[in-house]
Parts: C-alpha cells; structure tokens; sequence
C-alpha cells in the first residue's frame, strides 16, 4: 500500500515556511502500514495542481493533499479539485453548524462571507470535521485511489489525520505491518561505524534493510523490515540487533522509538536522585532547550545560565577575571570554573558549561575558531575536554551540543 503527500503552496517553495506537516503524516501513514512512495511540493497554481494529482493517482493508492484550503483568494485546492473530479461545490450544513459554533465560542466576530464559503465541499466527498477550526477536510475516491484534502495549518491538519484519516485508513485497507528499530549512538562517524560492521553489514537478509542517518557527531541506524507476519518481522529484527550490539556497545546509548539521549540522561537522573544545571557560552541555550523539551524535566533540571559574553562570566557567574585573563575566555579552565560555579548557584549535583569560539570572528578570545572547552562538574570533581568542530558556525554549535551530552551521558552511567 502506498501513499503520495501533496503539499501545496508558494511558502513551502520559497522557504518562507518548513514543511512539518509531511513528516508527521508521513511518519503516521507508516506506523498503519502505508509506505510513503513520494512526497511533491507544489506551487499555488491550478494547472501544476492539476498534473500533480494525475502523476498521484498514476501511481499511489491514497494521495494526502495539505494547503490551499483557506478562506482568501489564492487558496484555490478546493476549487481545483472540483475541476479534477468534474464535479461541483455545495453547502455542508453540518460543516456550517461547526463554523458557527467556532465564531460563537472562539472567534466571536461577525461571519464573513469568506468563512461561510468555507462550508463548500466537493459533492462526491466525504466531509471530514474540522474541530480546530472552519476549513473542512474531504475524502474523495477515484478509480480505486483516494484522495484527502486536509488545511495546512500543522494543528489543524494533525487533528483531522489523528481523529478522521487514520480510522477511516485502518477500517479500509488490509495493511502490511512495517518495523523500523533505530538505535542511537554518539561518539564515532558514519564511515567509522560502518567499517566496524560491515560483515554484519553484508550477512543481513534481504528482509532487513538498513540506513545510516548521521547528524554532526551522532549517527542513527536505522533497521527496516515490511511483511504480514508481525512475529516473524519482530523477531528477525530484534536478532539482527542482538547480534549488531556487540560490535557498537560503547557507543550505543538506546533506541530512538523508546527515548532520545536527552530523555535517556533525564531518566538517569531520576533514578540516581540527582540534578542538572547549565553554563552556556557558545551554545547559546541550546543543551537547556533540549532538556526541557521533554516532560518531566524539572524533576531533574534546576535551571541554565546563557553568559554569552565575557562580563556576564564574571559578574554573573562569578569566574575570576585573573583565570580570564591568564587562560583566555575559551579555555577548560574558564569552563570548568564555569560548570563548578553554575553548580552552586543552583545548588545542583551536576553542571555542564560550555565556552568557544563558533565564528566567524574570535570574540573575546585568540582561540581558533571551532574550538569549544565543555567542563563537566559532578559531585566529586570536575573535568573538561577540548575540541576542535571545525569553521562552520551551525556545525560547531550543533557538535558542541552534542557532545556535552555525549560527556555526561557518560559519566552519570558510571554510577
């Protein structure tokens, strides 16, 4: 079973905006058993619409159309698929009753003749009920290919696939079962791991499928494998696992379906008892921004301090002007006192800091660009690394983060 993702939209083709809302539902048709064959972004234009639905049906048993569904005159999804199915608009009334309850409830202005409009769907579909807001979704069937039209606003859209496109996908289709297991590990690059295992690499089935998915000093391995047989699938993967552990055990942190490395150190911490606070320099906030994007962080979180520049080090942060200027600004001196001093002023069991250069100038300090010191304050110490990530700005900043986790992750594990 297959599925093409259409996006429509000049935004998306611009860069004005990300498309996430591929990803979700790309990643939502896969756990249900439908493989995404493709995914097209189209401009606002009827005539590439047009085409981009005939090249769809060719090939696809459902076609998931996001954008163009709004109220102003250059959403023209609606109106283009009517010209495709030749078929005509009508009211909905239950799609207008649900507009007026939202103007009633949440709007509480006027009703345009824009947003009753909103209430026409295509006479041979199936309305789809738009609880977040007046765009309606439509389920559409042509020569055995279904089509779905879905609003691009990201919430929207993911109310109307949980609630509507899904069970009604499930209830359909006799869908094959798809696994995917991927596990994280930090420490080592692609080519690296892949010389490492590359005669486990090469006994693989031909069942079993596997991809490298590296990003700046972390790669995921990615096992797949599709079929009927859930517990046949099931239990090749997980042996081919089993027998791939071994051989990576020292950089292998977890399964990316249970947990990230972030959730995988907070979950340390809860069960040691312990708490974390931060010092960041060139990382800008960014290791306290992915802590705290999981539930449950201030379990084990005590709070960040982003001293960006050298006078926030010392006045804030209290580090001794005379280390600053004896080691320099980026130094593991400066951010190991960094990391200790964080410690005490949340009073935490952990500190991690981070001080460098990530470009494109020196700052405050004649260290080369790319280099970044992470200190690691623990209950009985501390201790630092320096680095060298390189002259790209993003790229140093992302490694740096990276690899404060990969330092930590490893200490807490010693206990």
């Amino acid at each position: 079973m297959k599925a093409e993702i259409i996006t429509i939209g000049d935004e998306i083709l611009i860069g004005q905006i990300v498309d996430t809302n591929s990803a979700f539902i790309a990643k939502e048709l896969n756990n249900i058993g439908v493989s995404v064959y493709q995914i097209t972004s189209v401009q606002d234009d009827k005539t590439h619409i047009l085409k981009a639905f005939e090249a769809a049906e060719a090939n696809v048993d459902i076609v998931i159309i996001t954008g163009g569904l709004g109220p102003t005159k250059d959403d023209i999804t609606k109106t283009t698929l009517a010209q495709y199915f030749e078929d005509t608009l009508v009211y909905d009334e239950a799609v207008m009753n649900n507009i007026k309850y939202l103007w009633k409830h949440f709007v509480k202005q006027p009703l345009l003749q824009v947003n009753i409009d909103q209430s026409l769907v295509l006479s041979k579909a199936t309305a789809l009920m738009n609880k977040s807001g007046s765009a309606p979704g439509m389920w559409i069937e042509k020569n055995n290919t279904i089509f779905i039209s879905l609003p691009g606003v990201p919430y929207e859209m993911k109310g109307l696939m949980n609630d509507e496109v899904l069970p009604r996908i499930s209830e359909k289709f006799e869908r094959p079962y798809i696994l995917h297991k991927t596990l994280l590990t930090y420490g080592l690059g692609e080519s690296v791991i892949a010389e490492r295992i590359k005669d486990w690499e090469t006994a693989l089935p031909e069942s079993i499928k596997l991809a490298y998915l590296p990003n700046l000093g972390r790669v995921r391995l990615r096992l797949s494998s599709t079929g009927f047989d859930k517990t046949a699938i099931t239990e090749g993967v997980d042996a081919q696992i089993e027998a791939l552990l071994p051989l990576i055990h020292d950089i292998f942190v977890g399964f990316e379906e249970q947990s990230s490395i972030e959730q995988i150190i907070g979950n340390q911490l809860v069960k040691l008892g312990k708490t974390l606070s931060v010092a960041e320099s060139c990382t800008g906030g960014k290791i306290a921004e992915n802590i705290t994007a999981y539930d449950g962080a201030s379990a084990y979180f005590k709070g960040g301090i982003v001293a960006y520049a050298t006078e926030t080090k010392i006045e804030v942060l209290k580090v001794d002007p005379k280390l600053i200027a004896k080691h320099s600004v980026v130094s593991a001196e400066v951010a190991e006192a960094m990391a200790q001093n964080v410690k005490s002023v949340f009073n935490s069991d952990y500190g991690i800091a981070t001080t460098g250069n990530a470009g494109p100038s020196k700052g405050d300090s004649e260290a080369e660009i790319g280099t970044v010191c992470i200190a690691i304050a623990t209950p009985e110490g501390v201790f630092s690394q320096k680095f060298n990530f390189g002259k790209q700005r993003l790229r140093v900043v992302q490694k740096a983060v990276t690899m404060a986790f990969t330092l930590f992750q490893k200490e807490i594990f010693k206990k």
